[in-house]
């Protein structure tokens, strides 16, 4: 039986008159007395019947907390532990590029720890460098992995050119850049993706031959990674494409840290060679004008902002997967849902996507056309 059919589960029945009707037959049977509904011992079995019943929903609540589909927290985590455990938070990272302002004649050393951040952060958020890096005598750059000093998220998004300050001064060091867009940076698994991942997890058993082992593996490499295509168009070549949560593009030091999980001797069958790809990006324009109806006219100022919010979750639903066709119906629901009238949509228009694609939304223009009548 598939997933998706399979029906709720109660372990114990959640009938509050029926508990009563058993408390009432086990008084009766114990004092030998008859209850009428007047009789006040009928108020206190009612009140213990609903306290049986608390419990009841509790015992439910706990047997199925014990199910993967239903899961949370900690429960959750000691369904994963034997061989899936949750994914930490990450920090994002970057390549940092270090320049001397003139050519040594002895080697230049940029210690592990050497710390960067943005410029004007005012030590907020702050990167350090992986590990210690020469710059050979008579260069004058090196480039250097560096990471966020606080994982999660708020690293990602810096944009190359922005980490420029040097918090930790070295001889001879003229100037720091970063020379890619910070990403990689994520908290910790939330309980649906790591769900997901453990109803994956005997893909693994049989290495990352099978398309879902591939998948499950790389999904391993980060917390980021939301979506993941595993595509052999060629015998013995497997093209791997992830894509970070929110539609974030991979970096260059996430495609290496998911080749290097994929690629390991114990998972990776000998015959295959593995190729890890940043998706093809299509990009799309959102371009309609919306009406409200007009005896809804006291909500509008409402309607307008839920009408902007559906757009928003829009973008982000097309570009969250790979090979999601550009589908402008999904749209119009959204904002139909959200209380407009009508919706004319000039752009997009469906278009089919490949699992080595992902529509990312270039420019939005939504413009409020006022009040009209059914």
């Amino acid at each position: 039986m598939a997933l998706v059919d399979l029906p709720d589960i109660q372990f114990v029945e959640q009938d509050v008159d029926k508990v009563f009707l058993e408390l009432v037959d086990v008084f009766q049977g114990i004092t030998g007395r008859t209850l009428n509904r007047a009789d006040p011992e009928m108020i206190v079995l009612r009140a213990f019947a609903l306290l049986f019943m608390q419990q009841r929903v509790l015992i439910n609540q706990v047997a199925k907390g014990e199910l993967l589909r239903y899961a949370r927290g900690v429960i959750l985590d000691y369904l994963g532990e034997p061989n899936t455990p949750r994914l930490q938070a990450e920090p994002a990272v970057t390549t940092e590029r270090f320049t001397l302002s003139i050519p040594l004649v002895t080697p230049q050393v940029i210690p592990a720890g050497t710390r960067i951040a943005p410029d004007g952060g005012e030590g907020t958020i702050m990167f350090a460098t992986r590990g210690a890096v020469t710059i050979p005598a008579g260069h004058t750059t090196t480039d250097v992995p560096i990471e966020c000093l606080t994982p999660g998220v708020i690293g990602n998004g810096f944009l190359p050119g922005q980490l420029t300050t040097l918090i930790d001064p070295l001889p001879f060091v003229a100037s720091v850049t970063n020379l890619t867009t910070t990403a990689g940076g994520a908290d910790m698994e939330d309980d649906e993706s790591y769900r997901q991942r453990i109803r994956m997890a005997p893909e693994s058993f049989s290495t990352a031959g099978p398309e879902q082992g591939y998948i499950y593996w790389a999904k391993t490499a980060s917390a980021a990674i939301v979506d993941v295509a595993a595509i052999s168009e060629t015998p013995g070549v497997v093209t791997i494409l992830p894509l970070l949560e929110g539609g974030v593009i991979p970096t260059q030091e996430i495609l290496d840290a998911v080749a290097e999980k994929v690629n390991a001797r114990k998972i990776r069958p000998l015959t295959d060679h593995v190729i890890v790809q940043a998706p093809e990006t299509v990009p799309y324009d959102i371009e309609l004008t919306y009406y409200i109806n007009r005896e809804r006219a006291a909500e509008s100022a409402v309607i307008q902002d839920a009408v902007n919010k559906a757009v928003e979750s829009y973008a982000l639903w097309q570009k969250s997967k790979l090979g999601r066709h550009i589908n402008p119906s999904e749209l119009i629901s959204k904002i139909m849902n959200a209380g407009a009238l009508r919706v004319e949509v000039v752009s997009p228009v469906y278009t089919p996507i490949t699992d080595l694609q992902v529509a990312q939304d270039a420019n939005i223009n939504v413009t409020f056309g006022g009040l009209a009548d059914d």
